[in-house]
């Protein structure tokens, strides 16, 4: 009987223990998640210079935005990363659809913080959809293998399956809405699906293009940090189907957008002195034009993420 009770105790304790670790561990890859979709938010803001964005030379084509309403919106986005990553963590079910509803509700408070801590500037919208759709993609990819280190594929793979149908579900029927959404609008007018169409396909903008350059631009050491992810930039707004870019200017301005990044990367880009001097000119230019490829930037952290995510956080 006594051997029987202390069997019992110690099988508890087994099981606590067993818990406990359990639990450290999520904790821990939570904080991990948390992190490194920061880091890739600050990364991106810092990189520079950046035609038309915000960054640590100028404000871009933006009059309502500087380099610090930028550190001030980020302020509020860990508890929001976090808050994501734990819902793919505690999300069981296979229809991986039931997981972005329940992240709804989190973007939503999310971009109220955001218009507070910015009075009311829109610096991260975007950026809130894709890497929390990321966060949560990568909590339940965790959840299944228990493995930290994540590749683009994986991640690729289970947001396809979390936002599959969401362009003709959130787009079509919508052509007499009388106060349509910009995005709304420019799937009416020119079948844009924007960011929509770009998280739908598993982010193919960065996992054909912009994270293959990173990888090999890291490998060769060539450049700084700082000046890969311009150039890595410049990649992505030579295939972005960028709804800032329409929105404010239609679709020759995007053309034009792709031909000056091409230009500036036949150029060589940030590898040359001909290259930098074209990219600081192409900085003017947007500026004069009110010229910000934000959609192309979004995807930069993007970018940033997915590597991180390859490489257990290190660059």
């Amino acid at each position: 009987m006594e051997e029987k009770y202390w069997y019992q105790v110690a099988n508890i304790i087994r099981k606590r223990v067993l818990f406990l670790s359990s639990h450290n561990n999520e904790s821990e890859f939570i904080q991990f998640i948390q992190e490194i979709a920061l880091k890739s938010t600050l990364f991106e803001v810092a990189a520079t210079p950046k035609p038309g964005l915000v960054d640590r030379n100028n404000s871009g084509a933006h009059k309502d935005m500087d380099f610090f309403t930028f550190m001030a919106s980020s302020a509020i986005l860990p508890c929001v990363f976090t808050e994501c990553a734990r819902q793919g963590l505690s999300y069981s079910s296979s229809d991986f659809q039931g997981l972005l509803k329940k992240l709804r509700p989190i973007g939503v408070e999310a971009e109220k913080r955001m218009l507070q801590a910015t009075a009311g500037v829109n610096t991260h919208k975007g950026l809130i959809f894709s890497l929390g759709i990321i966060c949560a993609a990568a909590g339940s990819i965790y959840r299944d293998t228990g493995c930290k280190v994540i590749m683009c594929r994986e991640i690729s793979d289970r947001v396809k399956k979390m936002t599959s149908g969401i362009s003709d579900r959130e787009l079509k029927g919508t052509e007499n809405n009388k106060r349509m959404t910009t995005g709304e609008r420019l799937y009416n007018e020119h079948g844009v699906k924007g960011i929509r169409g770009q998280i739908e396909s598993g982010f193919s903008a960065v996992t054909d293009k912009s994270l293959v350059v990173f990888k090999e631009m890291l490998r060769q050491g060539s450049l700084s940090l700082n000046d890969t992810l311009v150039q890595v930039l410049l990649h992505l707004m030579t295939v972005t189907e960028d709804s800032n870019v329409i929105g404010r200017h239609g679709m020759a301005m995007l053309d034009y957008v792709k031909k000056c990044a091409n230009d500036a990367l036949s150029a060589g880009g940030m590898l040359t002195k001909a290259g930098k001097k074209y990219i600081c000119q192409m900085d003017r230019d947007f500026v004069d034009k009110g010229i910000s490829p934000g959609g192309s930037a979004d995807l930069l952290a993007v970018t940033i993420m997915l590597h991180l995510l390859e490489n257990h956080g290190a660059k």
